[in-house]
């Protein structure tokens, strides 16, 4: 529709329905009410007439904060785009403005990103109107579906980043989503070592072994000693690779230097013995 064709009214506050309320964050709702005492309202809120005949009443479509806000000030019109359509349409307009406004990384986002796909929208076309792919869309979808109630909450109150948490649902056991949410909070797990750190405890969990020793559950305690010994056996590991790739590379020189004697090379000719043995990797002999 071009910005010709809009209509904008002078609407009775009194007479529009907020249909798809959402919850809002108090310290920005007063810098709306701030901001439109002092500047007047910038964007008109949008409405739908279709059902204005039959009920007496506008449907709200998106705009609820700034109507709020006119409210708050004891206004008793608001500036508004009105628009005609079904009920399912102005839901859908009121959604995916939510998405708009609303901040990626926050559970607000990915509830509102769950609210298309239980509309019935593909994730190809959510990612669309998110401007993400169509796996990012999954995964946020996911954390609301199968996310802990605490990792949630923690992602909600800055506890946990986002990234972490979406890692953590990929964890379907709740035990193991506990310990790792208590591990990050402790500063020991961290989204860089989250992959090594559920491998440790998913072998631990694995070994009959291991549980049998112990019948207490695995903690933190013993998830932060056994990250401890796999980095030092990670280290040694490095210092021998190390060690072995000098000694073979002094062998390598020495062959070198004496590969450069052409009666040392003669000899070994005669007897059969001037075929090096093959090399691994980028190792090379020097050319002659």
């Amino acid at each position: 529709m071009s910005f010709s064709d809009r209509r904008y009214e002078e609407v009775p506050i009194e007479l529009i329905k907020v249909i798809n309320s959402r919850d809002r964050d108090n310290d920005q709702f007063k810098m709306n009410v701030s901001s439109i005492s002092e500047l007047g309202l910038m964007k008109p809120i949008r409405v739908n007439d279709k059902f204005l005949e039959k009920t007496g009443f506008y449907e709200l479509i998106c705009g609820e904060g700034r109507l709020l806000a006119h409210k708050e000030l004891g206004k008793t019109r608001v500036l508004a785009e009105v628009v005609t359509c079904t009920r399912k349409e102005a839901y859908l307009q009121s959604l995916v403005e939510n998405i708009a406004r609303t901040k990626p990384g926050t559970m607000d986002f990915a509830r509102e990103l769950k609210r298309l796909r239980d509309e019935g929208w593909e994730y190809a076309k959510i990612a669309k109107v998110a401007c993400k792919t169509a796996e990012y869309i999954r995964q946020y979808i996911r954390l609301i579906e199968q996310g802990e109630e605490r990792l949630i909450l923690g992602v909600e109150q800055g506890v946990f980043p986002i990234t972490f948490a979406l890692q953590v649902t990929n964890s379907d056991n709740s035990q193991l989503q506990h310990l790792l949410m208590d591990a990050f909070d402790q500063g020991i797990v961290t989204t860089a070592n989250f992959a090594h750190a559920r491998k440790i405890i998913t072998q631990y969990a694995s070994s009959g072994k291991k549980r049998a020793a112990s019948k207490k559950d695995y903690t933190v305690d013993q998830l932060k000693q056994d990250i401890a010994d796999a980095t030092k056996q990670k280290t040694n590991y490095v210092k021998q690779a190390e060690h072995k790739e000098n000694r073979f590379l002094t062998l390598l020189t020495g062959i070198n230097a004496i590969w450069r004697d052409e009666e040392f090379r003669r000899v070994l000719t005669e007897e059969g013995l001037d075929q090096r043995p093959d090399l691994m990797g980028d190792f090379k002999y020097e050319q002659q």
